[in-house]
């Protein structure tokens, strides 16, 4: 086991981390912004590293200074975490050349699945199936044309190093793709220095389902339950909870066993999640793969007894996985991913916290970094805590998350809990009978 490991990451996810290394007898070092010098991950982590200003790009990105931190601390791994650098191959590959482990698969695979296009013929000679559409990136409006004549309408354009609803659009006719492909490769541009773009058939009435991934390094492969993560906005997820109601268990065990075989036959090491579109009738198409630990990860552990985040770290310390068989799966648990935004317009609300109390009881599980006092700086994401919940049904868990929401009080900045309210009182989240579509329906509900 290691006995230093570096965190090269910010707020709940950072204090998960730190946790996870206590537990384990390993000693932290936190990377950290300007805009985090008051923060919990710094007050609690063993050591602690300033390595730049308040802008991502002069700290959570500043890859250099990351190393340099973990030089100057002796670490002897560097986590991640989500977002940032957790899927950036040349800060992987970096770490590989420097004799510093990188918690997460190694540099080659994250390249691989990091490429959307790649990453789909990949997985579809791997015996995962996959929607119709582009072989290869797409650069130009005329090969667009071409594709979109072959398979119809309607079509998505996803950007090829893209993540995060960055790059995607959807076209249902010849006029809306010459207006959006443009839009699409400027957007990717933009956010991942890539304009490339791949094609797909878009599936209507879509659900978003996706596999955890436990691999070691010696070809031990295991699928460690589902979770559905329909309940989004703009391809950013809001509420997710295991198992998926779309899949009855024939389908699960299924899309389980295809997704440890694809992912032995890749050679893929460490945590990761192989995403797909499911449609009304219970079929599945692989989407993307995300090599990381996931935000959703806690709904996992609760069903699972899994403490995902030390087995990720115990996976890159050389350990073999102690499982060889399917993780048997209790219950029900949901996840709610509480954000400083207005609940109505979705724009962020950073701010001073001037009074905060958090749900705690049975089957409740609170992810976060904030307290009383603490200001939420406007330079990173909007997420402030994620409130977990688990219990042997579907119904209690959607009750007991009720409970703890309303038992949940922030005072000083807004947050979205009254949408999660709303959408857990709503008929079709009750049935579980909803899709990726839910969020922008139920918007159009409440104008009518």
């Amino acid at each position: 086991m290691f006995k230093k490991v570096l965190i090269s990451n910010r707020g709940e996810i950072a204090l998960r981390i730190i946790r996870a290394l206590n537990e384990l007898g390993v000693k932290s070092v936190l990377v950290y912004s300007k805009a985090d010098e008051r923060s919990l991950p710094v007050m609690l982590a063993d050591e602690k590293i300033c390595i730049g200003p308040a802008r991502s790009s002069e700290s959570y990105l500043n890859i250099p200074a990351i190393i340099s931190a973990a030089e100057i601390s002796r670490a002897e791994a560097i986590h991640p975490g989500y977002g940032f650098l957790s899927e950036n191959p040349l800060f992987a590959e970096i770490c590989e050349t420097s004799s510093i482990v990188f918690i997460g698969p190694p540099s080659s695979i994250i390249q691989l699945m990091g490429d959307k296009s790649n990453a789909r013929q990949t997985m579809k000679k791997a015996g995962l199936p996959i929607l119709e559409g582009s072989e290869e990136p797409v650069s130009s409006i005329s090969e667009a044309r071409k594709i979109a004549s072959k398979i119809g309408f309607p079509l998505i354009l996803k950007a090829v190093a893209g993540g995060g609803g960055k790059g995607m659009r959807v076209v249902r006719n010849k006029r809306e793709l010459e207006e959006a492909f443009p839009v699409a490769q400027s957007e990717a541009e933009s956010a991942f220095s890539n304009p490339a773009l791949y094609i797909e058939r878009y599936l209507e009435g879509a659900r978003h389902v996706e596999v955890q991934i436990m691999a070691d390094n010696y070809g031990n492969v295991v699928a460690v339950g589902e979770r559905e993560c329909s309940v989004q906005r703009k391809h950013q997820k809001i509420i997710e909870e295991t198992p998926s109601p779309a899949l009855d268990e024939r389908k699960r065990r299924k899309l389980l066993r295809l997704s440890e075989k694809a992912a032995k036959e890749i050679g893929y090491k460490s945590l990761g999640t192989f995403e797909f579109l499911v449609d009304k009738y219970g079929e599945f198409y692989f989407m993307e793969a995300n090599t990381r630990i996931q935000v959703e990860h806690p709904i996992t552990e609760m069903v699972t007894g899994i403490d995902l985040v030390k087995e990720q770290i115990k996976m890159s310390a050389g350990e073999k996985l102690n499982l060889n068989h399917e993780p048997v799966s209790s219950g029900h648990s949901i996840e709610c991913r509480i954000c400083a935004e207005d609940p109505e317009t979705f724009t962020p609300s950073p701010g001073r916290i001037d009074f905060l109390y958090l749900p705690s009881g049975f089957g409740i599980r609170v992810e976060s970094a904030i307290y009383t006092g603490y200001e939420i700086p406007p330079y990173y994401d909007s997420l402030i805590a994620k409130i977990i919940v688990h219990a042997p049904t579907r119904i209690e868990a959607i009750r007991k998350m009720k409970s703890a929401l309303r038992s949940t009080i922030i005072v000083g900045v807004k947050t979205n809990i009254p949408l999660h309210l709303r959408i857990l009182d709503h008929p079709s989240f009750i049935k579980g009978d909803y899709d990726i579509h839910f969020l922008e329906n139920l918007s159009s509900e409440k104008e009518e």
